[in-house]
């Protein structure tokens, strides 16, 4: 061990400091040795935090658990609270993107510096073949880190402070969502209504549910005289399997059918009959709305793989004049994309973002307001040629603008 200055030595490679802390049941004044850091500025930042933890009688002793450890504890304790999906999720991030960088550090060792360097280390060479991860994944591993540091500082008490709060994070840059026409959405529909699995994508794209909330959804949560549908839960993969929760944000709501909508379930009601007499009792009486010829309800994959299929189907050229092509071309999207649609479609009509934030399933509207502010920014454009037009052109029942003038 190196001579220590201010507290602060190093040992073989790693740096180490020593405060002097109080027993508040004796009055007796220890020396308390923490070490593991990688750099001497750590370890100063460090004996500086806890130097005043020590004067507020805050101290944390020391513990060797890692980072690894810790986080593995800590995503079992939350298994009974989080949903299937969302904790495999959480332990993908960390086994492929946390434990494999700062995995081996004492979790009292970790600086906001070692969050940052984490970050930029992911941002630069942190995916598949050293490729760098977008910033939304990275802000997606800042999530769980900021939950699991914070749990480690209010209820497990070995932290004085969460260092991912601190750290640098990935600047957001504000994405405009680039969504399909009017035109192409129809263009989109005419080309998947010869599958069986046509229904599933007028719903996703007429009423803007969640995939997992439509594969969850049962025929007795159909009201087609009302007309509506009641979203009640979802459906994901967790290691393969299909499992049913509760929708992303808890809730229950009902959202409203079109006309059109109806006709198509009722066309879908009547083909999932015909598929039933057909198979007898080899059907599967789930209740789910859909699902495949033998009654069992469809995989979430099923039809997102579906979709570009019908799209790259769509753009093929005239098998009769392979120089012809479809007028309309589709760019490429994703499913998850016709709720985007929806939601532009309505706030571009004017519907207001609160009822377009019910209709979503959005926890607050301020969610809608941040994901469509672009939308919103581009509909608000208009908004003063339209006070004007209000105010400036009179109704037969106003009175004359002299019986308005001050006296």
């Amino acid at each position: 061990m190196g001579a220590v200055k201010d507290g602060i030595t190093k040992r073989g490679r790693t740096w180490s400091y020593v405060i002097r802390v109080t027993d508040p049941a004796t009055g007796a004044s220890k020396p308390k040795w923490v070490g593991g850091f990688a750099t001497e500025d750590d370890a100063k930042e460090a004996r500086d935090e806890a130097r005043r933890a020590a004067r507020r009688g805050e101290y944390i002793d020391r513990s060797g658990m890692t980072v690894t450890e810790y986080l593995g504890d800590w995503l079992d304790a939350h298994a009974m609270e989080t949903k299937p999906r969302t904790l495999a999720g959480y332990r993908w991030l960390v086994r492929q993107y946390v434990n494999p960088h700062i995995g081996r550090l004492r979790i009292q060792a970790v600086r906001p510096t070692s969050i940052t360097n984490l970050y930029r280390t992911l941002l630069k060479s942190g995916g598949r073949d050293g490729r760098g991860l977008s910033e939304a994944t990275v802000w997606k591993v800042h999530a769980v880190l900021r939950k699991a540091f914070k749990d480690a500082v209010l209820y497990e008490g070995i932290l004085p402070s969460n260092p991912v709060e601190r750290a640098k994070r990935p600047r957001r840059d504000s994405h405009v969502l680039d969504v399909w026409t009017p035109a192409q959405l129809r263009a989109f529909l005419q080309a998947a209504t010869s599958h069986r699995l046509y229904a599933f994508y007028r719903l996703a794209a007429y009423t803007g549910a969640r995939r997992g909330e439509l594969l969850n959804l049962r025929w007795a949560d159909v009201d087609l005289k009302a007309p509506t549908i009641r979203i009640r839960g979802s459906v994901g993969m967790v290691e393969g399997e299909r499992v049913e929760g509760t929708t992303k944000g808890g809730r229950e709501r009902v959202v409203s059918l079109d006309a059109g909508t109806v006709a198509i379930l009722q066309a879908h009601e009547r083909q999932q009959a015909a598929d039933r007499a057909v198979v007898g009792d080899a059907w599967a009486n789930t209740g789910h709305v859909f699902t495949n010829g033998l009654g069992v309800p469809i995989y979430p994959d099923t039809v997102t793989q579906l979709m570009p299929k019908i799209i790259r189907a769509h753009n093929q050229p005239d098998p009769d004049d392979p120089s012809k092509r479809p007028a309309d071309l589709l760019p490429s999207a994703r499913l998850h994309d016709l709720r985007h649609v929806h939601a532009t479609m309505l706030l571009t009509a004017g519907v207001p973002v609160h009822v377009v934030a019910e209709r979503l399933g959005h926890a607050d509207p301020s969610i809608t307001l941040r994901v469509y502010a672009h939308v919103i920014r581009q509909h608000a454009a208009g908004v003063a040629d339209t006070f004007a037009a209000a105010v400036d052109q009179p109704d037969e029942d106003d009175p004359p603008a002299a019986a308005l003038a001050p006296r």
